[in-house]
């Protein structure tokens, strides 16, 4: 009788479960699966709200306030743009605080002035050089000098604020890369610091200088200035397992696809980028007037115009690169402001790397690290620590391991962003995700809420990053810029920087976790020396 109830009572528990299982559990299971269109289970519940695509609607502690979505989700098999729909997101139209003079890089007046000046100084020289050239039966192709203060360089310079480098619709922006892949260029020379080598280069230095990396100061017509970087390597070949990253080739594909990335993350702090075949023949060895770059073209056996790094260590024909014949693909960055006008300053990475075959740096081997960097100037207020995460995930997204350095405008203090300059050597390796690259932000575990709120955006199938980044790269000259393998890896990438976001708020909650934009500094070092201390003893 015992074993009777006992078997009556199984079969009602076990049709009970069954039913809550088929008529409860599964549909939840299938509506959750069917909604989300995600695999990744890694956005943060306690930032969604129902009906607004998972996000809440995101405040500034500044008090503007983005309304709230009024419609639903767009279909991203409605053969739509990915790259409109998202830059149409409230996230992508947060209005920053109202720009009041100090807010700007730059006046026009101030700018126009300085670079009538430099125009005039420039047409005397060549004035000069050409009269010397042509007593010295030197040919020369002479291109004629046209400043116009509309000049979509001008405006780029103009429009530089305490935010970020560009607006988000500034219109002088796809006007600029047109122009750099278009105009004519009136010469070609050296960057500064590879003058500043003059050719004495250290062999037993394991970092080598920047004339390693053959990039050029290219001037336009308009007397734009763009930074060439020539293609080192084909897109589909990965850096060697083998390669230290501070000896790894610069590719100028990675500058192109660096500054879509920083746009489509709406950071706007990298230089506008675009890719150009550029003559080397007539783009730069008959337009320079420098004897020693000149110096170093030459004819390959198969015909093709050649040139290599003046710098000893390289100043050899297998480190040249070539044109097919005379034409070779490469990298144009628009330069920033002289330094006279718009002074900048160079500040190491409390994450640098230790740049030798077997060092380590603290951070390697201090979990709590990030503590003693917290307790520091200028980190310890302000923005610039969040700066510094928002540069990491960045970089990881696209593998760069060679951020020693930043830099930022002196104008702006230590409220201002970071530029996010020299990013060739990153997408070298679409096959490994370098994890130590999130340091930053694994160690602090902080992350400003609008860029979490983006990064979730980017994970979902109607944003996402790998096809949005894939749209935006199509407008280059020299598409395609990366394989389908680097396109893919953006979104592995993307969703193990949520997973460490994930990680940090279930240890340590989401206040302390995710923080409002726009943080006022409110302490300050009692001399400059007391700064220069304090950074010494964290190293």
């Amino acid at each position: 009788m015992m074993r009777r109830d006992r078997l009556v009572l199984a079969a009602t528990l076990t049709a009970i479960f069954s039913a809550d299982l088929y008529f409860i559990l599964l549909p939840k299971l299938w509506n959750m699966g069917q909604g989300s269109g995600e695999s990744c289970p890694c956005i943060l519940d306690n930032l969604t709200l129902p009906g607004h695509f998972g996000l809440a609607t995101p405040w500034l502690s500044n008090g503007t306030f983005v309304s709230p979505l009024d419609g639903t989700a767009p279909d991203p098999t409605d053969g739509g743009s990915k790259l409109g729909r998202l830059f149409a997101h409230p996230l992508y139209n947060i209005q920053t605080p109202v720009l009041g003079l100090e807010e700007k890089l730059l006046q026009a007046e101030q700018l126009m002035d300085y670079y009538r000046r430099k125009v005039s100084r420039w047409e005397r020289h060549m004035k000069v050089y050409n009269e010397v050239a042509a007593a010295s039966n030197i040919t020369v192709t002479e291109h004629k000098v046209t400043f116009d203060p509309e000049a979509s360089w001008l405006k780029y310079h103009l429009g530089i604020n305490r935010y970020a480098l560009y607006t988000r619709n500034d219109p002088a922006i796809p006007q600029l890369l047109h122009d750099m892949q278009a105009l004519t260029v009136i010469n070609a020379d050296y960057t500064q610091d590879e003058k500043a080598l003059k050719g004495a280069c250290d062999c037993t230095q394991v970092v080598k200088p920047s004339g390693h990396h053959l990039k050029l100061a290219l001037k336009m017509q308009n007397f734009g200035k763009a930074m060439f970087k020539p293609m080192r390597q084909q897109r589909d070949k990965e850096t060697p397992e083998d390669f230290f990253y501070f000896v790894d080739l610069q590719r100028h594909n990675a500058e192109i696809a660096a500054f879509h990335l920083d746009r489509v993350l709406d950071f706007r702090r990298v230089p506008p980028v675009v890719g150009r075949l550029v003559n080397i023949t007539g783009e730069v060895l008959q337009v320079s007037r420098n004897e020693d770059l000149r110096s170093v073209f030459f004819t390959s056996p198969a015909n093709n115009t050649c040139f290599f790094a003046k710098c000893l260590y390289v100043c050899k024909t297998e480190y040249a690169v070539c044109g097919s014949p005379d034409l070779l693909e490469g990298s144009l960055s628009a330069y920033l402001p002289g330094l006279s006008i718009a002074p900048r300053i160079s500040i190491p990475n409390p994450w640098i790397r230790s740049y030798t075959f077997t060092g380590r740096e603290e951070w390697e081997v201090n979990p709590f690290y990030c503590d003693t960097i917290k307790q520091l100037y200028p980190y310890n207020s302000g923005n610039r620590l969040l700066n510094i995460i928002d540069m990491s995930i960045f970089d990881f997204l696209m593998g760069n391991m060679d951020r020693h350095h930043y830099e930022i405008f002196t104008k702006f203090g230590d409220d201002g962003f970071l530029l996010h300059f020299d990013n060739a050597r990153g997408f070298g390796k679409h096959s490994h995700d370098e994890m130590s690259i999130l340091a930053p932000l694994s160690q602090c575990c902080m992350i400003k809420r609008s860029t979490l709120l983006r990064l979730q955006l980017l994970s979902r199938l109607q944003y996402r990053l790998s096809d949005v980044m894939r749209e935006s790269l199509q407008g280059d000259p020299l598409q395609p810029v990366l394989t389908e393998p680097h396109l893919l890896a953006l979104d592995r990438r993307l969703q193990k920087v949520l997973r460490v976001v994930q990680r940090c708020v279930r240890r340590l909650g989401e206040a302390e976790v995710v923080t409002k934009d726009f943080i006022n500094s409110t302490e300050k070092p009692h001399t400059a020396w007391q700064a220069a201390t304090q950074r010494n003893e964290a190293r």
